[in-house]
């Protein structure tokens, strides 16, 4: 990981003026709104140097009230006292912005990962996301997760299945989803105890049963097919090594399926909407949580350059995720007019990464174009925006510490993990230096990220946390050890 030397600059500078500016005018044509008891006070904007566009109602405003538009307009009173600066009178900086509270989001993960209380025995089968989202989102803070590796193994130990993967809890099926986050988690705390554990073959043989004749994968053996399917057992297959060659007792052998990535690409790309978004699987609604499975498991079958827009429209797709970014929240929602959420914070905001891969091609080995040059500056969505709404609205500044997805809801490990890793993926700006050769499948690209520095920096030095792979979600050096570990292995 490179990075380049930041530029000072002393003066806060005011980004979206012409923006503003064009939307006041074709505002002037629309009903007025009544002012709310939220909208920010005059002169608290400049004062912070916070950019108009977020810190007051929208200019334009959509005469027809719906039920939609009426539940977006509470979300926007909501947030603006935070987006403000009102609810943080003395702890913001000079653009208005507090700081990241890093030590109590750190004891709150540490909570997660230590006893939890009977009424949380429901959610006995999602136990491995709990160890998956606590130790991601600690590693993001800079702390050690290698002290929890012996715990962890001894805990997921029994919940690996004789017959490949493993189940949320003992005695329960396997599924893409629990063996996924059950194996980042141990990519997590890394070492050979941890990497053993995992018995690769019978993963093998697990994933071939998964593997359907139309090129999918189901989740559990006779359960759903959907894009989760497709990326969970892309990142299973890519770090752990696992053979491509199908097993010939697979039903998707007979329907003509030699290798567990056969005609995954086109299965795929055939869950893109009318919208341009991706949906779980064809002909539903687009939604921010596949569309990264999908350019995920796209960017393992081949570089993202090239895989990308073999299988999407990347025209239709870029509006789509677009459309995702509110104003004045500047966070993303998951679906066509439904709310912002913090989560989507990586599900919408880490499909950008790849989609910029996609776009302009590595910055080294192969010739580009103009266009794929031109690709290489600027930024594709606003990353202040989504700074301000990450450390203003998603921060639980009580005692419980953690992150949540707006001001008014209780913070848990899910949203502390993915809306730090939107967070990074804000703060650094990730280049495909290398491509594989073409047509080699497993995902090993050599990526490089640095800080993103084009634009004036809004967020205390301090405050800046850790990089996470755009593929993996786990940081770049536990996959590359995991890559080297297996990679070692001749015989199983």
């Amino acid at each position: 990981m490179s990075f380049r030397t930041r530029r000072n600059k002393t003066q806060p500078r005011v980004l979206f003026r012409h923006q503003i500016k064009a939307m006041a005018a074709a505002a002037e044509s629309l009903p007025a709104r009544s002012p709310s008891h939220h909208d920010m006070p005059p002169g608290n904007a400049s004062d912070a140097g916070i950019p108009g566009l977020f810190t007051s109602q929208p200019p334009i405003i959509d005469a027809l009230e719906t039920e939609s538009s009426q539940l977006q307009q509470e979300t926007i009173d909501e947030c603006l006292p935070f987006l403000s600066g009102e609810e943080h009178a003395g702890k913001c900086n000079q653009h208005g912005i507090p700081r990241l509270d890093k030590q109590r989001h750190v004891k709150f993960l540490q909570k997660q990962l230590g006893r939890l209380p009977p009424q949380m025995t429901a959610a006995d089968p999602s136990r491995p996301w709990f160890f998956y989202w606590s130790l991601a989102a600690l590693a993001l803070l800079g702390e050690d997760v290698s002290a929890y590796r012996e715990r962890l193994v001894e805990t997921v130990r029994p919940v690996q299945n004789p017959g490949g993967g493993f189940g949320g809890g003992f005695g329960q099926d396997s599924h893409l989803a629990t063996t996924y986050a059950t194996v980042l988690a141990l990519m997590l705390v890394g070492g050979e105890e941890a990497y053993d554990v995992i018995d690769r073959h019978a993963m093998w043989e697990w994933l071939c049963s998964l593997k359907q004749a139309d090129g999918g994968f189901q989740m559990v053996v006779g359960g759903e097919e959907d894009v989760r399917g497709a990326y969970c057992a892309s990142v299973l297959i890519s770090v752990l090594g696992i053979p491509l060659e199908m097993s010939p007792d697979s039903l998707a052998y007979a329907a003509g399926h030699k290798s567990l990535f056969s005609g995954l690409g086109e299965w795929v790309g055939r869950c893109q909407t009318y919208e341009g978004g991706v949906a779980a699987v064809p002909g539903i609604e687009a939604h921010g949580a596949y569309a990264f499975c999908a350019l995920g498991c796209l960017s393992i079958l081949d570089a993202p350059h090239r895989s990308i827009p073999k299988y999407m429209n990347m025209p239709r797709l870029i509006a789509w995720l677009s459309s995702r970014q509110y104003a004045p929240e500047g966070g993303f929602s998951g679906r066509t007019n439904k709310l912002v959420d913090g989560c989507y914070s990586h599900w919408v905001g880490g499909c950008w990464p790849l989609i910029q891969a996609a776009l302009s091609g590595p910055s080294s080995g192969e010739a580009r174009s103009a266009d794929q040059q031109a690709a290489d500056t600027g930024s594709l969505f606003s990353r202040d925006g989504l700074i301000r709404y990450i450390l203003c609205c998603c921060q639980d500044q009580t005692l419980r510490g953690g992150l949540r997805d707006k001001p008014s809801k209780y913070s848990d490990a899910y949203h502390t993990c993915y809306v730090l890793s939107g967070l990074s993926s804000a703060q650094h700006k990730w280049t495909l230096k290398v491509a594989r050769p073409a047509g080699s499948a497993g995902g090993a690209d050599e990526w490089e990220a640095m800080p993103y520095i084009e634009d004036e920096q809004i967020f205390n030095e301090d405050d800046r946390i850790g990089i996470t792979h755009p593929i993996y979600v786990i940081p770049q050096h536990k996959v590359e050890a995991a890559w080297e570990y297996y990679g070692s292995k001749t015989t199983e």
